[in-house]
């Protein structure tokens, strides 16, 4: 399979590109930052600018299926990102006629989300964290979504809880729109969104995806994800 991979030079793009091409797959890795990694087979690394119609249409062409893993700093100041795109990428892929995509948003948008015995989070981190230092990038993420649910593909949104590092995959959990967690694994995220893009379980739909057999240092992990993009 030939997968398109947005925001690969991101923490979760890179594990994205990593698993899809120790599956055996083609992977065109496109990103605005330096990706600095030595050339492996199956791989292209193409930079450009997700919301560049030209560069995007150029990176879409021949592809089975497109991933998005795209992000922004945690901030208050107006964010267009994902819906800007979105709309791009999904008009790229209309063009070529390329129908899979599977894109990054937040466990944050369902608002019923609540993990279950997290006190401290549910009353104290999300409001701060979710509600307050993320609401812009969630209203785009909103926004992103509403573009999807427009379009005539075979899209899925991943949201994934509270994003950290874990060298491999573990026994991950998925559900329907949230699942029951506070942390994900970006190496989880990964691999469910490769899993979806051929099981098509969620096709139309969120799928929530958390890790429960590790957790991260909460400190440590806030610090990091302060300080750069998903």
């Amino acid at each position: 399979m030939h997968i398109a991979v947005f925001g690969a030079g991101g923490p979760t793009g890179r594990e994205l590109v990593a698993q899809a091409l120790a599956d055996g797959n083609e992977v065109t890795a496109v990103t605005r930052r330096p990706y600095g990694t030595a050339p492996r087979a199956g791989l292209t690394v193409v930079d450009a600018d997700a919301t560049d119609p030209d560069a995007v249409d150029a990176a879409v062409e021949g592809a089975d299926a497109v991933l998005s893993a795209l992000g922004v700093r945690p901030g208050r100041a107006p964010v267009t990102l994902y819906s800007a795109s979105a709309r791009t990428i999904t008009e790229a892929m209309g063009r070529h006629g390329v129908k899979r995509l599977v894109a990054v948003t937040s466990s944050a948008l369902d608002p019923d989300w609540r993990p279950s015995g997290a006190f401290f989070f549910n009353h104290v981190l999300d409001p701060y964290v979710n509600r307050v230092l993320a609401r812009t990038a969630h209203d785009d993420m909103r926004r992103m979504e509403a573009v999807l649910r427009q379009s005539p593909l075979d899209w899925t949104v991943a949201r994934p809880s509270g994003l950290f590092d874990h060298p491999e995959p573990t026994r991950y959990r998925v559900a329907q729109d949230s699942a029951d967690g506070v942390f994900t694994a970006r190496a989880d995220l990964a691999a469910a969104m490769l899993r979806e893009v051929v099981d098509r379980r969620f096709v139309r739909g969120a799928m929530g995806v958390v890790t429960k057999d590790v957790k991260p240092s909460v400190p440590r992990m806030i610090w990091r994800e302060a300080v750069r993009k998903r």
